[in-house]
């Protein structure tokens, strides 16, 4: 199964971008080549770029005690587990308490250390990082792996209460939802939403053998999902076939 998730707001987008660059960067600060650790470096800097935004912060503090206080009023209710809402609670306050603790924005303190700005500048230029270019920095990927991960463990250091607070707001917001089975009639779905009900995330689920890819497109209002089939060149041409998926709207 493939899934794909299409966020319904900006905040949403963000937060999405971002947790697709830690990903990224966990996987590659694993690997042990210097081209791995070169993309591990750009993906802090991505993270930079896509966290600089000022309110950033206070909008994942702000997030976290709403679902705190919501969570807290179902305490004594005799339908809910205390010992897991006692659990979310205590990750959501851990989150909460170390991003509170980071001063600045995303990667902040990184903006001090010359030689990674350096190479931040040079970066985006196409061939930029060359051995000529920067002599220091093709040094030091010449160093043993483990030297170079525990150098990139280091600066990821102060984006890591970002990516904690991403992690527990987006579990949170997908567990909200519901998966349930809908078909695309002649390759094209659409459901009109509940008034009054505000949902952040859609999530479609897709058989991987069908080798179909979704175009969604979404409002408060209603969501359409249109099922398109990827031609040998590339382009995608509509699938007029019934087709089954899952989907789930998170609120």
């Amino acid at each position: 199964m493939i899934l794909y998730e299409y966020p319904f707001n900006e905040s949403i987008r963000t937060m999405l971008r971002l947790e697709h660059l830690f990903d990224r960067l966990g996987q590659l600060i694993e690997r042990d080549a210097a081209v791995d650790h070169h993309h591990a470096l750009a993906t802090i800097f991505e993270i930079m770029d896509v966290g600089s935004r000022a309110d950033l912060k206070s909008d994942l503090l702000k997030e976290l005690e709403k679902h705190r206080q919501q969570l807290v009023g179902y305490r004594g209710n005799p339908s809910i587990a205390e010992a897991v809402l006692d659990d979310v609670i205590g990750r959501i306050d851990g989150a909460h308490a170390r991003l509170n603790q980071v001063s600045g924005k995303a990667g902040a303190a990184l903006t001090t250390n010359e030689w990674l700005m350096s190479i931040r500048s040079r970066i985006s230029i196409p061939g930029g990082t060359c051995e000529f270019d920067l002599p220091a920095y093709y040094a030091w990927q010449q160093q043993q792996p483990s030297r170079r991960r525990a150098d990139l463990l280091q600066w990821v250091a102060s984006l890591m209460p970002l990516a904690e607070a991403l992690q527990v707001l987006l579990g949170l917001l997908r567990d909200s939802g519901t998966p349930h089975k809908v078909v695309a009639i002649g390759g094209q779905y659409s459901q009109s939403l509940a008034a009054g009900r505000v949902f952040q995330l859609m999530r479609v689920r897709l058989n991987a053998e069908a080798e179909l890819v979704p175009e969604i497109s979404g409002h408060r209002l209603m969501v359409q999902v249109r099922l398109m089939r990827q031609e040998p060149d590339g382009r995608l041409r509509p699938n007029s076939a019934d087709t089954s998926f899952e989907l789930t709207l998170c609120a």
